[in-house]
């Protein structure tokens, strides 16, 4: 069976299930979300088979570190997937976030596109590129969800005072609360939609954050899955660590922050390759047994990049979706996008690149043949001592 590794996140029902659990292949996965796979199986169509590994990570404070003004963590992870995961495994972003706001923090950071995205709590799911909503989904939760009466009920309670419009959702009603008042609260509100015959979830996380949603709402209760804390966990995640899973040991506490923390745990696990290319040097020291189109595009790029920023300054780049395919006995086709930054202005191009391994060998790399690079809604760059190639 392949290998999953999961991280944790503090919107899920910590009593309960404190990690994300992820099925370990593609049919697990269709039989873990939804009874209608068709935008599913859409988004694995790019998989050959099973996934060989299944990330799924929280994004604030977990994926994204929000202290780290250049990114540096989530760069790394970035061009680790690219180069060595993109082409055989499944990335799965789980945030509290509604979809307003998970659009806003995409534009905010460097982030990758993934396979799968769940927001608001577990209550949205969609896929892929398109953020495809899963229906199926959507009919299991209305199952004994009234949010009408969710309304009703807390607006007899004082105590709470409603999140922003965008984080109020089908599924998903939100709160702030005082800390010193939350459990209270949680148990007022239990009792009075069990008497309402409605079958809800009640979640408080952050110090302050109380969500109402449907119980079908905790996906991923499947057990026996790899999970890391990262550094920075909050600390209501660690105590529960200490009282049920310190003994465990596919669970771990990383010494890294963030994404480099998932990048520690990749290696502990052993799960995969966990040397992010951004922490090659000299690549020419990189040992390669076989022509690896992807790592050859990723480490051209970050060569590049750090040329440049030799003349440009608050120059950056990073590459996403990124996938090879074989075209000949000596030659692939690279597809991919590729994000600039120069200032506080980013820009995306698709770009096409032709290599060959034809009279080169393994440790020369391959050659370059052709590149195309299409600017997306009419970008292009404004001067050519901007931009990067």
């Amino acid at each position: 069976m392949p290998p999953s590794l999961t991280l944790p996140s503090l919107r899920c029902h910590i009593p309960t299930s404190p990690f994300l659990l992820t099925p370990c292949s593609t049919t697990a996965v269709a039989t873990s979300f939804s009874q209608s796979e068709s935008s599913l199986r859409k988004t694995m169509d790019r998989l050959a088979g099973n996934a060989n590994l299944m990330i799924v990570s929280d994004l604030d404070h977990t994926m994204v570190d929000h202290y780290d003004a250049e990114n540096l963590s989530l760069l790394r992870f970035n061009a680790l997937w690219e180069s060595k995961y993109r082409s055989n495994s499944l990335l799965v972003f789980s945030t509290g976030r509604s979809p307003t706001l998970y659009k806003e923090l995409r534009k905010e950071k460097p982030m990758l596109t993934p396979d799968i995205t769940i927001m608001s709590v577990g209550t949205e799911i969609t896929y892929g590129n398109s953020m495809v909503p899963d229906d199926g989904w959507v009919e299991f939760l209305n199952q004994k969800w009234d949010r009408n009466i969710v309304s009703e009920e807390t607006r007899k309670l004082s105590e709470l005072t409603l999140q922003s419009d965008t984080e109020q959702r089908p599924h998903k009603v939100s709160f702030y609360v005082q800390k010193d008042k939350a459990q209270d609260i949680m148990k007022s509100l239990s009792t009075r939609f069990k008497e309402r015959g409605l079958d809800v979830k009640i979640i408080y996380s952050g110090g302050m954050d109380l969500d109402i949603l449907p119980q079908g709402a905790e996906l991923f209760s499947i057990p026996d899955v790899h999970g890391v804390m990262v550094s920075n966990a909050q600390e209501e995640l660690l105590q529960w660590h200490a009282a049920n899973a310190k003994a465990n040991p596919k669970i771990i506490h990383a010494t890294e922050r963030c994404a480099a923390g998932i990048i520690q745990a990749i290696g502990h696990f052993k799960l995969g390759p966990s040397t992010s290319p951004r922490d090659v040097m000299d690549t020419s020291d990189a040992k390669m047994e076989t022509f690896d189109p992807a790592y050859e595009v990723v480490k051209f790029y970050l060569f590049y990049k750090r040329w440049r920023r030799a003349e440009v300054e608050q120059t950056e780049q990073y590459l996403a979706n990124l996938k090879a395919v074989c075209v000949g006995s000596d030659s692939w086709l690279v597809k991919f996008k590729k994000w600039e930054q120069s200032g506080e202005e980013r820009q995306c191009c698709l770009t096409t690149a032709l290599l060959s391994s034809k009279d080169v060998t393994v440790t020369e790399g391959l050659t370059w043949v052709h590149v195309h690079q299409t600017w997306l809604d009419g970008a292009g760059p404004n001067s050519q001592t901007s931009w990067l190639f």
